[in-house]
């Protein structure tokens, strides 16, 4: 079989599997990415790889993936607005901080103590990737909960999001520094203040494009464009090449195509789209990414994976073992820990506790880019996507018990400022008014 025939046949495999497999999961009250990514597996060097070529093929899945994790981290940023951050409250701000910063610290004396040989910066990365609160799965969790527009679900979801943008911020100085000289402080200077250049003019373009959207001169030209315009879906291709664009500056600047493509999103808000455009174009762009990248996205990291590297050796084992305990126990115990000292009763904090240790996207996105860069090993790579897998398959097990109680007394609004942010949070299935609502 010709290399692209093979080619075909394995994104046929793999978009149909993880897109199948994906909804059998989530009837089993799992992520649908568990699913996904057992498909990678399946067909990847852990089991029927060697017989059936596609792991052969991997340089010609490379540029594919670099595109799917384009969509994953755009559509993570989508999910976040300016106005939704400054929204944020002391207790989630304290939430996501806290969950992100005690994991990310104290496990990075636990991967040491694991790995001795590793790089410094190798295993500040392998913790970073470990210590990141899912976002959407959060938001898929909550959906399925009944608790996405109850002030608890609120709480968390801002908590998942300051982690998020801690992490996400956390790894572009780490990498900038792993690219720098041999003068660690001076590399650190310049990260964090490259870092506060792209951020700047992110937020300055935000900004004016909201201003811009204030006068009725401006709001007249775009009414005439969009009535004179003849090629069909002109704002999805504008909002791609301004996501390519901002993935292209953080590129330029050190900071590697994540950081742009996620950032990218906060441009694009109802308040600098307007309502009706910016619902017009997240549900495009929702459709592309949910139906197709998503998918695809999660089955390649499951290709790239091989669960055969775990067993070469009890040590292996023990370790994969270790991380996902320590992976899981750290966020159940600092989100519990912090929303008990809020007031919140015990067995609310242990829900938000076990819902805020699930993982999802954004950290297999950063593992990607550490394996194709060479920071990560396949075995590395392996035990990152396996903590992913593990903890998100626990998290709604654990939380189960505790949130069912809430669930069904919870009566206290979410504050409508976030309404904007809450209604793109979830995949477009979670929407009622999307045509294809009830699959997943």
């Amino acid at each position: 079989m010709d290399t692209t025939t093979l080619f075909i046949v394995g994104l046929t495999l793999l978009v149909a599997g993880a897109v199948a497999v994906g909804e059998l999961a989530s009837r089993f009250g799992q992520a649908a990415l568990i699913g996904q990514l057992a498909v990678g597996v399946i067909l990847g060097p852990t089991l029927l790889g060697p017989w059936i070529g596609l792991p052969s093929i991997s340089a010609e899945f490379s540029g594919l993936q670099i595109l799917a994790t384009f969509f994953v981290l755009m559509t993570a940023g989508l999910a976040v607005t300016p106005e939704q951050i400054s929204a944020t409250g002391v207790p989630a701000g304290l939430l996501g901080v806290g969950m992100f910063l005690v994991p990310f610290l104290s496990g990075s004396l636990v991967v040491h103590l694991l790995y001795p040989s590793l790089a410094w910066t190798t295993t500040w990365f392998l913790t970073l990737t470990i210590s990141i609160t899912a976002l959407p799965v959060l938001g898929v969790m909550l959906h399925e909960f009944g608790l996405m527009k109850s002030r608890f679900g609120t709480y968390v979801l801002n908590g998942a999001l300051v982690n998020e943008l801690a992490a996400v911020t956390t790894f572009s100085i780490l990498l900038r520094i792993r690219q720098g000289t041999d003068a660690p402080w001076l590399d650190a200077t310049i990260a964090v203040v490259s870092v506060a250049v792209f951020l700047s003019a992110i937020l300055a373009v935000h900004q004016g494009l909201r201003s811009l959207r204030q006068l009725r001169l401006w709001s007249r030209m775009v009414e005439g464009v969009r009535d004179t315009w003849r090629s069909r879906e002109a704002g999805f291709a504008l909002l791609i090449v301004g996501g390519l664009a901002a993935a292209l500056f953080s590129q330029a600047i050190g900071l590697t195509f994540l950081v742009g493509a996620f950032y990218a999103g906060l441009l694009v808000t109802p308040e600098s789209a307007g309502v009706r455009e910016h619902r017009q174009l997240t549900r495009i762009f929702d459709a592309v990414t949910w139906g197709f990248f998503i998918p695809l996205f999660f089955a390649l990291v499951g290709l790239n994976m091989n669960l055969r590297d775990l067993a070469v050796s009890p040590s292996v084992l023990l370790t994969f073992i270790a991380l996902c305990v320590f992976a899981f126990m750290s966020k159940v115990a600092v989100g519990g820990w912090i929303t008990r000292s809020l007031g919140w009763t015990g067995s609310d904090a242990l829900g938000a506790g076990f819902l805020v240790a699930s993982r999802g996207a954004v950290e297999l996105a950063m593992a990607v880019i550490l394996l194709s860069l060479g920071v990560f090993t396949t075995t590395l790579f392996t035990i990152v996507a396996g903590v992913g897998l593990v903890t998100t398959v626990l998290s709604p097990i654990g939380a189960r018990p505790f949130v069912r109680k809430l669930a069904a007394t919870a009566r206290e609004p979410a504050d409508e400022s976030l309404r904007p942010w809450l209604d793109t949070a979830l995949p477009p299935s979670a929407d009622p008014d999307w045509p294809l609502a009830g699959s997943k």
